[in-house]
């Protein structure tokens, strides 16, 4: 059993890879980090006892986001993915898709869907 995050660089995706190490941590599993923002994930302040292996993409022209991360769960063979949501109005959610929407309607494992509080 292995668990993915996608990990954009926002506040969605910091509580995305914490809630996933938590998952981990419950389900005794591995982890596999994707990091879909253009700088290395700072994994010091994680819990060192959920070993995290972070996948990095290489530049804006290394694949489609959404393929990176579907990529990695096909090829681990994950159970679960975890992903950070924001709050959209649906006429936004009409007009422009975004990464986690796609993650949601495509993966083809569970999804575990957080979401940043609106405070």
């Amino acid at each position: 059993m292995t668990i993915i995050v996608a990990v954009p660089d926002s506040p969605e995706g910091l509580l995305a890879l914490s809630t996933a190490v938590e998952e981990a941590k419950v389900f005794h599993t591995d982890l596999v980090a994707v990091n879909l923002a253009l700088h290395k994930i700072d994994t010091a302040a994680l819990d060192p006892a959920v070993p995290v292996t972070v996948v990095e993409r290489h530049g804006r022209h290394d694949r489609d986001p959404v393929e990176a991360v579907l990529d990695e769960v096909r090829d681990r063979k994950a159970s679960r993915l975890v992903v950070g949501v924001k709050r959209r109005s649906p006429v936004g959610k009409a007009v422009v898709g975004s990464v986690s929407q796609r993650l949601l309607l495509n993966s083809p494992v569970p999804v575990l869907a957080v979401k940043v509080d609106d405070e």
